[in-house]
């Protein structure tokens, strides 16, 4: 049985943020459309199982999530990108458009300390921040409790704070193994 329009034109409405949260997720392009292909997948699949109480942005995002779950335990590795690989690709995107350039290297820096977060710290912190989901949202969606999404963005926020002031005396929620960031304007 295929799944409602009503359901279909939610779901691609909410295309542009699960798209955005694979790509936080996946840090590389190709793996974060395959990743939102996938979720679309198991949401037609399965749209019967969706509560109309809840947000469908939350729980495609939760499936966007235990997708990627699959896909690292499948892969039995982690992608991870180079903080040089991403200015690299931002040196060659700014030819074409010349953006301001303080706002690249923050925008790059950024990018570089938000690598260098666990993906435990990243996830709660990016679909707090950047999607605007309450605790309880996020706690839903990454299956983990209120408390622990609370502490797990206090973390990632002092981590990003001291990657990004360049402070590494230990006493700021740096990891022993964790180098400063330094902006190259």
């Amino acid at each position: 049985m295929a799944a409602p329009d009503d359901f279909r034109q939610q779901l691609l409405a909410a295309l542009p943020r699960l798209r955005r949260y694979a790509r936080s997720l996946a840090y590389e392009p190709g793996v974060a459309d395959d990743l939102t292909q996938s979720t679309v997948e198991r949401a037609l699949t399965h749209w019967h199982q969706f509560d109309q109480k809840r947000d469908l942005v939350v729980w495609l995002l939760a499936i966007a999530h235990n997708a990627y779950m699959d896909m690292r335990r499948h892969d039995g590795r982690m992608f991870a990108t180079d903080p040089a690989d991403v200015q690299r690709a931002a040196d060659e995107r700014s030819h074409a458009a010349r953006p301001d350039s303080d706002s690249l290297a923050l925008r790059v820096d950024l990018l570089a300390a938000l690598q260098r977060l666990s993906p435990e710290q990243r996830e709660p912190l990016l679909l707090v921040c950047v999607e605007q989901f309450s605790y309880a949202e996020v706690a839903d969606v990454l299956a983990i409790p209120v408390g622990t999404v609370m502490s797990r963005v206090f973390r990632a926020r002092a981590a990003l704070r001291v990657l990004l002031e360049g402070r590494l005396d230990g006493k700021h929620g740096a990891s022993a193994g964790t180098t400063a960031l330094r902006r190259v304007v």
